[in-house]
């Protein structure tokens, strides 16, 4: 398909197909952003661009809603049978069963890229190939998830500035 045609489409309905996917996924930018992909990699233009990108923005957004619930079932039982994640005998720093209560308590995404980011050592892009979303999608989940774990906590989390 041509460029100048598919940045058209993007222009026209790049807002209303995010929002759209929003409504299902918690990734809408990745979702959007692959329907444009593959609208691009067609040989011919569909007949309803518009109307095209959006069913493949739904059905791609509700691919990705399941395969985030599986995760979440996943990590989640993951989480509540591995053990502790901070040392108790550490000198400063927060409460580690509080800190341990806050970080379970996050979404499970966010606590996995936290975990993925401070603990394993990874940057985000391949925190993202390794959840299936992009390097600013797990960046979004870190900063959210850090933030909501100062907010429960009242005190600062460590950071690492390797992306």
């Amino acid at each position: 398909m041509d460029p100048d045609a598919i940045g058209r489409l993007l222009d026209r309905h790049e807002a209303a197909l995010t929002l759209f996917a929003r409504q299902l996924c918690d990734a809408p930018e990745d979702v959007v952003q692959e329907a444009f992909l593959r609208l691009g990699d067609l040989d011919r233009e569909p007949e309803n661009p518009g109307a095209w990108l959006f069913r493949v923005v739904r059905n791609l957004a509700l691919d990705a809603a399941v395969a985030a619930g599986r995760r979440r079932k996943h990590e989640s039982r993951a989480a509540a049978e591995s053990p502790g994640w901070f040392d108790p005998a550490a000198p400063e720093g927060p409460d580690p069963a509080e800190a341990e209560a806050a970080l379970r308590a996050l979404p499970c995404e966010e606590r996995e890229v936290i975990v993925a980011h401070l603990w394993g050592g990874l940057t985000f892009e391949q925190i993202g190939r390794t959840i299936g979303a992009s390097s600013s999608t797990a960046h979004r989940l870190y900063g959210r998830g850090l933030q909501t774990l100062r907010e429960r906590l009242g005190a600062s989390c460590p950071t690492r500035e390797t992306t």
